[in-house]
């Protein structure tokens, strides 16, 4: 059994508690949050032990799980690293690609495992579309929030695009030729609606669209390839398939849709999905890869990939930006 601890007492935080409590292969020792009277009220709540300092935390654990909101992840890394700890670290990875390097750099020297945490690429509507992919050439994702649980003080594209970012880069294996991007700030300083366009090398493009301004929450996916098209509903944990054959018999004009989709080899099918724990499953999962000693499935390099993708877009969108301000002057 596994000595775990975590930083960070917001609501993913406590979404993470629940789900090492339900894991008996970690023995949850406590947590710790620099916001003191948040803590206090957490550690109550749910009967967990605070610890007083990041640094006691961790020489009582062997893994350091950390859900920061206050954007540290790299100093609790680092510390954690530095002491030959495993460290989990929810997305994204930290604040910028030299960091992200020499958090690489420290793991390898320690010998210690380091996940990043990408729940989609748990969630059971994803793992039931892996069989399915075979040279996807177009993938569209939109991914919207309500507007009660937007996370203002990051751009929507650390918030949430991130996710869709890292899906696509597993899904896709060639290089990006070109990033465009658009955004647009409505209730704070930080873009809240973004559209990007990736283009790869191998002529696959990724439309991505994320917004936090949304009536309601929605995640889906659609990936299309050679006569096929698949939707992963993340939200709503559902896959569909739509398979695309050709069939030379003639249908009449009067037939119902059923019908019609039959006569033209068109079928539309379902896979349901299991209830799983998406962020259950990726905690158990970095269990295994530290028991068994194997490369995590999502690894510092990969958060590293998304992350570099994600500031580019970010670059793209303040490029954008000045134009049109600079358009809006002149005439």
């Amino acid at each position: 059994m596994l000595k775990i601890g975590f930083v960070g007492a917001g609501a993913l935080g406590k979404i993470h508690i629940n789900c090492l409590k339900e894991i008996n292969d970690f023995d949850l020792i406590g947590f710790y949050d620099s916001d003191s009277i948040q803590a206090k009220k957490i550690a109550k709540e749910l009967n967990i032990k605070l610890f007083e300092s990041l640094d006691e935390l961790i020489h009582a654990v062997d893994v350091v799980d950390i859900i920061n909101p206050n954007f540290s992840n790299y100093e609790c890394a680092v510390k954690a690293i530095r002491k030959s700890k495993h460290v989990f670290i929810d997305k994204p990875i930290i604040n910028s690609n030299g960091e992200s390097k020499n958090l690489m750099e420290l793991a390898h020297e320690a010998n210690v495992k380091v996940q990043i945490g990408h729940s989609e690429r748990f969630s059971a509507a994803y793992k039931n579309a892996l069989p399915y992919f075979s040279n996807p050439m177009y993938i569209e994702s939109n991914s919207l929030a309500e507007f009660k649980n937007a996370d203002k003080n990051n751009s929507v594209v650390f918030d949430l695009m991130i996710h869709d970012i890292y899906i696509v880069l597993s899904i896709i294996k060639s290089t990006v030729k070109k990033i465009s991007a658009t955004g647009v700030s409505v209730i704070s300083n930080n873009p809240d609606i973004v559209n990007a366009r990736i283009e790869f090398d191998n002529g696959c493009v990724a439309n991505l669209t994320s917004s936090r301004i949304s009536l309601k929450n929605r995640h889906k996916t659609r990936i299309f390839q050679k006569e096929l098209c698949l939707t992963i509903d993340f939200f709503n944990k559902e896959t569909s398939i739509l398979r695309f054959q050709e069939n030379d018999e003639k249908t009449n004009q009067t037939e119902g849709l059923e019908q019609l989709f039959e006569t033209h080899g068109i079928q539309n099918e379902s896979i349901k999905c299991e209830h799983e724990n998406a962020v259950k499953n990726e905690l158990e999962s970095f269990y295994n890869c530290i028991l068994n000693n194997t490369n995590p499935e999502v690894t510092i390099e990969d958060g590293y990939n998304a992350m570099n993708i994600a500031q580019q877009i970010i670059e793209k969108i303040k490029l954008t930006t000045n134009l049109l301000e600079f358009d809006n002057k002149t005439y």
